[in-house]
């Protein structure tokens, strides 16, 4: 049975989110992980003239990419954290806009040579929906990439996830998690030519991991 999504529900959760998350002092920076310094920056995009990410979040990987010359666009579920993104990175280039992301991909037309998310949206939309709308915003040869932390063994599919705390109003929303076979097979049934879905471990042993994830449109 698929996920019930409260999308109204899961608004007010990620504007809660946003009220502790964004710091004004934040600069522009990219990272894949949730280690500072480990594991691999930008160069996972290639050479895009234009990116999208989804689930922005503070925009600072979006100020970074835009700050050298590419067009960088994102797009949240939050208005709080937009409205906060747009007015911090005002000038960057950056742009933000409030959207479900699955209603954005299905109502927008713009080509983009990458898309990403850094343990955004992609690991809370169901990706049998999200990965066929990523595909036909990419253009020929365009990049999907998309990191979060790995499946937890044996709890496989969405997972769900209550507001921090676990008191007060039951907002939950869901996480999908998986193996990385499994995500290189949903790519590849999305019509991405190649798919790569590896575990890079944690920089001290024990430690959480990251599962980076990189597919590339025909």
């Amino acid at each position: 049975m698929p996920a019930l999504h409260d999308i109204a529900a899961e608004t007010e959760l990620w504007d809660a989110y946003a009220a502790s998350a964004f710091k004004d002092d934040v600069e522009p920076g990219f990272s894949w992980t949730q280690y500072a310094g480990h594991g691999p920056g930008a160069e996972l995009l290639g050479e895009p003239r234009s990116v999208l990410e989804i689930g922005c979040g503070t925009g600072r990987a979006l100020a970074h990419l835009a700050q050298r010359g590419i067009v960088a666009h994102g797009v949240d579920l939050s208005p709080v954290m937009v409205g906060k993104s747009a007015a911090r990175w005002n000038g960057t280039g950056a742009v933000f806009r409030c959207a479900e992301v699955l209603e954005y991909l299905s109502g927008h037309a713009e080509p983009y040579d990458a898309v990403y998310s850094v343990f955004g949206a992609a690991w809370f939309t169901d990706p049998g929906r999200l990965f066929p709308l990523v595909r036909r915003r990419l253009t020929p040869g365009g990049v999907f990439v998309f990191s979060q932390p790995p499946a937890i063994p044996g709890a496989y599919g969405p997972q769900g996830m209550y507001k921090g705390g676990f008191a007060g109003r039951a907002l939950f929303t869901y996480r999908y998690s998986y193996r990385p076979a499994v995500w290189e097979r949903l790519l590849t049934r999305a019509g991405f030519a190649t798919a790569d879905a590896r575990v890079l471990d944690a920089p001290r042993p024990g430690h959480i991991g990251t599962l980076l994830v990189r597919a590339v449109a025909p």
